[in-house]
């Protein structure tokens, strides 16, 4: 098949190197425009590395972007982490139509941060979806999907890096097999159960100690490393990492020990115990027994 790559990052580069090594033709590779960092998009990079021709549109939403795609004579557009919102009428001028990966288990969690909510809401399960795009966010017929574990200490992290990277990267070769093979489902979504967040954000992520400790534990969880689960002390925000439960309770947001465990802080049930931590002045995670002690605190002050 005559296939269009379109996407950016990590995972863009990831599949791009295995669709390289299989049996179909690349004929193109889109990518958003270049960032003010100067650095270049790692998708771009190795379609530059080996001679593909890199197109980067600041919209899909006109004309010469439709006729851009038609250019490329393709008979599938494989999209893999795009943030443009690009139209029908675009993505059905390949022959075969187009295909996206998106983490999480359609329809649960459309939207941009689909793999923090489910860890921040406690769900022992996430998964991803190989669908067939349309003009709505995350509403296609479903092509392949595969389910994967939120262990008890999984973080965003080791979710998406660990699990729902390299399975993805997976998906994505078996759903190009199974369209070349003109095997690929469509099967409809369940509007009867989808849910849609939209971005986790900073405000999302500010820690309340009066909640459960394991419902802080799991807000904790799902914003490492991105945005960052944060509180304040004397006014300062302190990002916050590495979260344990335990029984041991006080006043919330009280310290109850610093030890080398870290510093345990007093939630509305029970406590979180914090390994590590980073200063508002600082892009470094420390210890936070080693901030506690770098700043003098002792058990009995307060978090907000």
């Amino acid at each position: 098949m005559r296939i269009v790559v379109h996407g950016q990052q990590a995972f863009g580069k990831a599949v791009l190197e295995r669709l390289l090594d299989g049996r179909d033709e690349i004929v193109a590779v889109c990518c958003p425009p270049d960032g003010v960092s100067g650095r270049m998009d790692p998708l771009k990079e190795l379609a530059l590395a080996k001679g593909l021709p890199v197109h980067q549109p600041t919209s899909w939403k006109n004309d010469q972007a439709a006729e851009l795609m038609r250019s490329f004579a393709a008979d599938l557009c494989v999209m893999v982490f795009v943030t443009l919102i690009v139209p029908r009428r675009v993505l059905e001028i390949p022959k075969l139509g187009t295909i996206q990966y998106h983490p999480s288990l359609l329809p649960l969690h459309r939207g941009p941060s689909s793999i923090n909510w489910p860890i921040i809401r406690g769900e022992s399960k996430t998964g991803l979806t190989i669908f067939w795009p349309d003009e709505e966010v995350d509403t296609g017929p479903i092509l392949l999907q595969k389910e994967v574990e939120i262990g008890p200490d999984d973080t965003l992290g080791s979710v998406y890096f660990d699990k729902l990277f390299p399975l993805g990267v997976d998906a994505m070769l078996e759903a190009v097999d199974l369209v070349r093979e003109e095997k690929a489902p469509r099967l409809d979504q369940d509007e009867s159960r989808a849910t849609y967040e939209t971005w986790c954000e900073e405000a999302d992520a500010k820690i309340d100690w009066s909640r459960p400790a394991q419902e802080i534990h799991c807000l904790i969880r799902g914003t490492d490393p991105q945005p960052g689960a944060w509180t304040t002390l004397g006014g300062h925000k302190l990002k916050v990492y590495g979260s344990k439960v335990q029984h041991e309770g006080g006043v919330p947001g009280e310290i109850l020990d610093i030890s080398e465990g870290g510093v345990l802080v007093a939630a509305g049930d029970g406590g979180i115990r914090i390994a590590r931590v980073r200063p508002h002045n600082d892009r470094n995670k420390i210890p936070a027994q080693e901030f506690a002690k770098a700043q003098e605190i002792l058990p009995g002050t307060y978090l907000e």
